[in-house]
């Protein structure tokens, strides 16, 4: 493998196509596509600044790298794709993404982000801004998160979610087969028109949450005072500690007990 160090890069392209390279403290500047369609990469403290850095790319590592507020659309139409220990303040990061892995990432501007992601691992994610994050995101097992935003998760598919803190408006809206273990989740109108939302020991806060679900679950759960207006036209089995503030038409299939 290559390497280049201790380097700056800017303008169109610098290195497109570029193969078995490894990048160390190396900074892509003003520009565009800095590294599009490149193959096995790794990038350790660099810096990325210049729009559309890593498009079409596939086995790309990054580690203790930062994207800047300019590299707008950083992450996108790539495969394999890992990053450790960095920092996003890009706008619009990760679309389309096929296997993608996230250890201990902090993105500070999560708008429209993770859109068509499909496949991975993502632990110890802080995330702010997040409008419409995780729009049709797949088959995911995601931990340790805690997000802030609205629209999340709508649409997403195949999730596995444990040890979140969830702030978001409109949360799992239209979404199917997502399980929630251990979670704080603070969202008015939580999980409308879902399908087979599992909600495991979660605690629920805002108001007329989990509405027009199919085949709802949720076990051992809490909600907190202003989640009023629960269950409206949903078929739904749970068991909840404590009480709801009101439950308003359950479909007739519905069993809901307290403990």
């Amino acid at each position: 493998m290559n390497t280049i160090h201790d380097q700056y890069f800017s303008g169109e392209r610098p290195l497109y196509e570029s193969r078995d390279l490894r990048l160390e403290r190396v900074t892509i500047g003003e520009g565009e596509s800095g590294l599009k369609e490149s193959r096995r990469i790794e990038a350790v403290e660099c810096r990325f600044e210049g729009m559309y850095v890593i498009w079409e790319c596939e086995d790309v590592t990054c580690r203790n790298c930062y994207f800047a507020p300019s590299d707008r659309a950083p992450l996108w139409y790539c495969r394999d794709l890992r990053l450790y220990d960095s920092l996003l303040d890009a706008p619009k990061a990760f679309r389309e993404i096929d296997r993608l892995t996230l250890e201990r990432i902090k993105i500070t501007d999560g708008a429209e982000a993770f859109w068509y992601c499909r496949s991975g691992e993502i632990s110890d994610l802080q995330i702010e801004q997040a409008q419409y994050a995780f729009m049709y995101a797949s088959q995911f097992q995601i931990s340790n998160i805690q997000l802030q935003g609205k629209y999340t998760f709508q649409y997403a598919r195949n999730l596995e979610i444990r040890n979140a803190v969830l702030d978001t408006k409109d949360a799992f809206w239209n979404s199917e087969n997502v399980t929630v273990y251990d979670s704080e989740i603070k969202s008015e109108y939580l999980g409308w028109y879902s399908k087979n939302l599992r909600l495991v020991r979660c605690r629920i806060a805002g108001a007329q949450p989990l509405c027009y679900a199919e085949n709802l679950i949720l076990e051992d759960c809490s909600f907190a005072p202003d989640a009023d207006r629960a269950f409206e036209k949903s078929s739904v089995k749970a068991t909840i500690l404590g009480s709801v503030a009101s439950i308003v038409n359950p479909l007739p299939d519905s069993e809901i007990s307290y403990l």
